[in-house]
């Protein structure tokens, strides 16, 4: 079970999160003085059920120095009809000024207005002057403790949301709603059991049964999966069987190599291209293929997706949130696009209980402004927030509604019952703006019913969280904004916040050892880090490393026990030391030979991926060796490492490497060229965006020794390579080929095939980029046609 933090964390409770900058002063624009709202600023919100939207200032994702908010729409017939209207400003609520962020203060009236009167008492500057007004909105009673369950008020927003979605859904037009909106809001439908909704469900299941899509497909191909597997075990319809089975298996085999998704599904070669690895679509289609494998879809290929699929995110149980690709574990905050509450509800599905109960916990943590981070907008974390918490029980979810949910789900909730997406407070960057979140947010109202599988039909095997526990959970969020990351965390003491690296959350650790590497007595730290490096609790020995990671060379005393840490059984715990003594850099150089012994041993039973191996290159070639020389370090013990880590399966690690290329000379370097050949020859399968820094420098190296073989590996690199940057890159490749002189005129015939290619037009990549390629390639073939050079070639041989 989760720790209890100890008390003193309710300091992040008080201390304020936008300390920095002055309190007193009106934010701009004063509305009240004729400011206009700044030109190209798009993002208004929904003021709850008030039947009206309004713009307030926003900066750095935060709404906190706004103190105003300009009326940008009022619906007819809506409870503000009459009384407010555009142009009309808010001031304040219930007879007081908004004091410290007026969006979340409107949102708390809301819910206190609809829990007894219905009365919403507002203070507006209209017509020139400040008066006070009063909407009278619907009552619908007080949020349970564990809301929703037990809840008269969700089970209302409930009924009251479907009803208006079915008739949004009946709607002309309705058609041309996102594939995973229009699966989110027939999933909403179907978890609300209404048996008058079901034929709506039913449309919609027929629609996705045909669905395909060959541009953003691995986005929308986890929903649409889901809703038809959970529509088949919901209601028994065979009807839609062929189109899922059709669907889960392009999925699956759209799967790359080492079981991720990207923007699209993986080419011919099982590869990724473009950006490469992304979860965020990844871990929901991952989902998908399990509901429909429990729907009956079997077929080993979907077995497989699924299993390699799990090894990628296994990796993050216990580290941190699960990252945009395939990166290091997100430290920044408790979850990441939503995807902990993902992974919380497919380690729950799969009975992994460990996962399930962590990646909970991590989306219990994250409320308030960690909810409103997220790459390209807030969609994904706010529509997989209580699907995640709701694993730890009601009372996980009632801490997280009481904290965060109540009020922001008030505010996004309009006077209908639907719910459009609120974003977060940025005019830019959100690529779901627009959506209707409606179906999102009602998936969390409909989980007492638990009709469905994302709804709880399947019963959690997470420990049920207490009050007492559940409220901890949720300190543990607080202390973080945009604007001020640090002011709590450097108000604790130096003993609290050693206790914080005792925590259970890896974010709490990070923050802590953050701010003691800013304290001005950081030297005096160390023998207690040191201390705390044999300490029972891992989470304790993890967080003493961390610490020590960002004290740099000050944490050179700890040097020898960092070292036996080396030893250890636990793997992080051996990859948080490694890195501990790169940071403190020369001292550590002692430690080389235990580190390259390490590097040496690649992937083990334990550690399919070479998780280990990967970190330990950044450590050591990508810190220690990276400023360091070579001079003493053993040559044999140093390619061993080399070459095992080249067969790293992520292109990041490999290229780490290249540090060690640059070190050695023309006649050090030999011995490597087979590896340095094979790294070229087969690149990554994984780390796309960063596979071709190595392959780079290998085509340099195999240049410079003149190896015949790197005439073959420039052309085919050309003709295979990512297009991501390709057009920058190609005319270095062919740099690197004319250094052959007249022997590259065997692969003419090849680069000729290729320019043709990219004069026609490279699929999702710019036109003119491929004409550019193209043009490229034409003048590099006349200048080998031309050339009479003949250097002496040399020959290596690959190594498997």
């Amino acid at each position: 079970m989760i720790r209890i933090l100890p008390a003193f964390l309710s300091a992040l409770l008080i201390i304020p999160c936008h300390a920095a900058g002055p309190r007193g002063a009106m934010p701009n624009p004063d509305f009240t003085k004729g400011d206009p709202i700044p030109e190209g600023a798009r993002h208004d919100w929904t003021l709850g059920a008030t039947g009206m939207r309004g713009w307030m200032f926003s900066d750095k994702l935060e709404t906190s120095d706004a103190r105003q908010i300009s009326i940008t729409i009022v619906d007819k017939g809506s409870p503000a009809d009459g009384i407010l209207a555009v142009g009309d400003v808010i001031l304040g609520v219930a007879g007081k000024k908004f004091s410290y962020d007026p969006r979340t203060e409107f949102g708390k009236a809301l819910t206190a207005a609809e829990e007894k009167s219905g009365e919403l008492s507002l203070i507006a500057w209209k017509a020139g002057k400040e008066q006070t007004v009063s909407l009278k909105l619907p009552v619908l009673g007080a949020y349970s403790a564990t809301a929703p369950f037990d809840c008269p008020k969700s089970a209302l927003i409930l009924k009251q949301g479907c009803t208006a979605l079915a008739e949004r859904m009946g709607e002309p037009g309705y058609e041309r709603q996102s594939p995973i909106t229009r699966s989110l809001n027939a999933l909403a439908l179907l978890a609300g059991g209404n048996p008058q909704h079901l034929p709506l469900v039913k449309r919609e299941a027929e629609w996705a049964a045909g669905f395909s899509d060959e541009g953003m497909a691995t986005w929308y191909y986890g929903y649409v999966i889901t809703l038809l597997a959970e529509y088949h075990m919901a209601t028994g319809d065979d009807s839609v069987k062929p189109g899922l089975r059709r669907l889960a298996m392009e999925a699956a085999t759209g799967q790359s190599i080492v079981g991720s998704w990207g923007h699209k599904f993986a080419g011919g070669d099982g590869r990724l291209v473009g950006y490469g690895m992304m979860n965020a679509p990844g871990v929901p289609l991952t989902t998908s293929l399990v509901l429909a494998r429990k729907a009956g879809v079997n077929d080993p290929e979907i077995s497989m997706a699924i299993e390699r699929s799990m090894k990628l995110l296994r990796f993050y149980v216990g580290k941190g949130s699960i990252p945009y690709g395939d990166h290091a574990p997100w430290m920044e905050n408790h979850d990441d696009n939503g995807k902990n509450g993902m992974a919380a509800v497919l380690f729950n599905i799969l009975d992994e209980t460990a996962g399930a109960e962590y990646f909970s916990r991590m989306s219990l943590a994250c409320h308030g402004n960690e909810r409103d981070t997220g790459h390209t907008g807030n969609f994904w974390n706010m529509t997989w927030a209580v699907p995640g918490i709701v694993q730890s029980g009601p009372h996980a979810t009632g801490a997280w509604m009481k904290e965060f949910g109540a009020w922001s789900f008030d505010l996004a909730r309009r006077w209908d019952g639907a719910f459009p997406h609120q974003g977060p407070p940025e005019k830019d960057g959100d690529s779901t703006r627009g959506w209707d979140a409606t179906g999102a947010y009602l998936l969390a109202y409909a989980m007492p019913l638990k009709k469905t599988v994302l709804t709880g039909k399947r019963p959690s095997i997470v420990p049920q969280l207490d009050p007492k526990e559940a409220a901890s959970i949720i300190n543990d969020g607080k202390g973080w904004s945009n604007k001020n990351r640090f002011a709590a965390y450097d108000a604790l003491a130096g003993d609290e916040l050693l206790e914080c690296l005792g925590s259970w959350s890896p974010v709490v650790r990070n923050r802590a050892a953050m701010a003691i590497a800013r304290r001005k007595d950081r030297k005096a730290t160390v023998p207690a880090l040191i201390a705390l490096l044999g300490s029972t609790s891992l989470e304790t020995r993890y967080g003493a490393c961390e610490a020590l990671t960002k004290l740099g060379g000050d944490a050179a005393p700890a040097l020898p026990a960092l070292r036996n840490l080396l030893k250890e059984k636990d793997m992080w715990l051996r990859v948080e030391a490694a890195e501990a003594l790169a940071a403190i850099g020369q001292p550590a150089m002692a430690t080389l030979p235990d580190l390259l012994t390490m590097l040496a041993v690649g992937p083990t039973k334990e550690d399919p991926r070479g998780m280990e191996q990967r970190y330990l290159s950044f450590a050591v070639f990508g810190t220690m060796l990276r400023q360091a020389s070579l001079e003493g370090v053993d040559k044999d013990l140093l390619f061993r490492a080399v070459t095992a880590g080249l067969k790293n399966e992520d292109g990041r690690a490999r290229g780490s490497i290249g540090s060690v290329y640059r070190k050695l000379s023309h006649s050090e370097i030999e011995p490597l060229l087979p590896a340095v050949l094979n790294a070229v020859v087969h690149p990554a399968p994984s780390g796309i965006m960063f596979a071709d820094q190595i392959r780079m420098e290998g085509l340099q190296i195999l240049s410079a020794h003149r190896a015949e073989e790197g005439i073959r590996a420039c052309a085919d690199y050309i003709s295979l390579q990512n297009p991501w940057a390709s057009e920058k890159r190609t005319p270095e490749i062919l740099k690197i080929l004319l250094s052959y002189g007249a022997h590259a005129k065997k692969v003419v015939p090849d680069l000729e095939k290729t320019a043709a290619t990219f004069a026609a037009g490279e699929r999702g990549f710019p036109k003119h980029l491929s004409l550019q390629k193209a043009e490229n390639l034409r003048d590099a073939i006349k200048t080998i046609n031309a050339s009479t050079d003949l250097p002496k070639l040399t020959r290596i041989q690959a190594t498997n």
